[in-house]
């Protein structure tokens, strides 16, 4: 199972050789500088976000590796059933989230702990992960030739 350590001024997911096999990389790495907001979220489902890309994905179960999402990428080592440790990062990191899974929700709140304890600059305004950005819609803007259309009102 895939673990959460600090080595020197650096967050390291640190992945099995199956992990690293299915994920199709080595160990995750990046400054505690980028580190933004810690969150624990107990239903693992939630974490994910996007759609696979390098990654093994088996619905209901496992899912390990990147998924892309419009704001970017996410990296998930996650299994179902069990708590998992949301880290956002700053947009200066390769991943916008990593997301690991932990035995017992005791194991993660002390993880989501210790790494807010650990990283400088953690944002603390809210106790649960931000909401991706919506992207901005790329329609034309009204003029007297392309008025508005009014949203379609009434039933069948």
């Amino acid at each position: 199972m895939a673990q959460m350590l600090a080595h020197g001024d650096h967050l390291v997911v640190h992945l099995t050789w199956r992990e690293k096999a299915a994920a199709r990389r080595g160990d995750v790495r990046v400054p505690l500088t980028a580190v933004c907001r810690v969150t624990v979220e107990p239903d693992w489902w939630r974490a994910l976000r996007g759609v696979p890309q390098r990654s093994v994905w088996i619905p209901g179960v496992r899912c390990i590796g990147t998924r892309s999402h419009h704001a970017g990428l996410d990296f998930v080592a996650i299994q179902s059933g069990r708590p998992v440790v949301c880290v956002e990062l700053r947009p200066s990191a390769p991943f916008h989230l990593l997301a690991v899974s932990l035995p017992t929700r005791a194991d993660a709140r002390t993880t989501a702990q210790w790494l807010g304890r650990t990283a400088p600059k953690i944002d603390t305004s809210t106790p649960w992960r931000q909401p991706l950005p919506v992207p901005e819609e790329n329609s034309a803007p009204a003029t007297s030739d392309n008025p508005p259309t009014p949203p379609l009102r009434g039933g069948m």
